[in-house]
């Protein structure tokens, strides 16, 4: 890979994670209702999840979009419904009584790995990587789009973490933090728009 394709590959590793997607909307609010520290296992489970979905992407998955249209269709029903049943779970994780502040859980490590496979920015990006960036499909050249994808979501994981985790100020009231949850919802059935044109 010549150094030109390497820098053209790391602007749009940057540009891509840091830019708002499922994964950033979900981490401004967990950062926001939990705080950084219990939102850490999710921020490492998206920066190696998506780091393990290219590597196997690029190793063969992307063929089978290719030999089974209808797998990609699959794909695209199972993101959107799990994508609103997400915003719904945000929509509602404002904090009314101490039991319910109890009983919430931020996304662990492995449910946030486990996401990126029903993510269609994250399907989106891991394929225009390996077709942009590796058309010879080598395994050097896999590895090298993994990990710099896994250095650019390092910084771009913590950013809106931290973005969320500021907002918290703001939310000290029930009445704000129900309506930021409301909006991060809302935020989050809009990036579906890209999957359904």
């Amino acid at each position: 890979m010549t150094i030109e394709l390497l820098a053209a590959l790391a602007v749009f590793a940057v540009v891509s994670t840091v830019t708002p997607g499922p994964n950033n909307l979900m981490l401004m609010s967990s950062g926001a209702n939990f705080g950084f520290k219990r939102t850490m296992p999710h921020m490492a489970g998206i920066t190696l999840g998506f780091g393990l979905m290219v590597i196997l992407v690029g190793m063969g998955l992307m063929t089978v979009f290719d030999q089974f249209p209808t797998s990609h269709l699959v794909l695209k029903v199972l993101s959107i419904v799990y994508l609103v049943y997400l915003a719904y779970k945000i929509a509602r994780s404002g904090k009314p009584t101490q039991s319910e502040v109890e009983g919430a859980k931020p996304l662990t490590f492995f449910q946030a790995c486990a996401f990126q496979w029903v993510n269609p920015k994250a399907w989106s990006m891991a394929l225009t990587a390996i077709s942009v960036y590796s058309p010879d499909r080598s395994v050097l050249s896999i590895a090298v789009i993994a990990s710099i994808f896994i250095m650019a979501n390092v910084p771009s994981v913590g950013v809106w973490t931290i973005l969320g985790q500021k907002i918290s100020v703001l939310l000290s009231n029930q009445r704000r933090l129900t309506l930021f949850n409301y909006t991060m919802a809302a935020c989050l059935i809009a990036s579906i728009y890209p999957v359904l044109v």
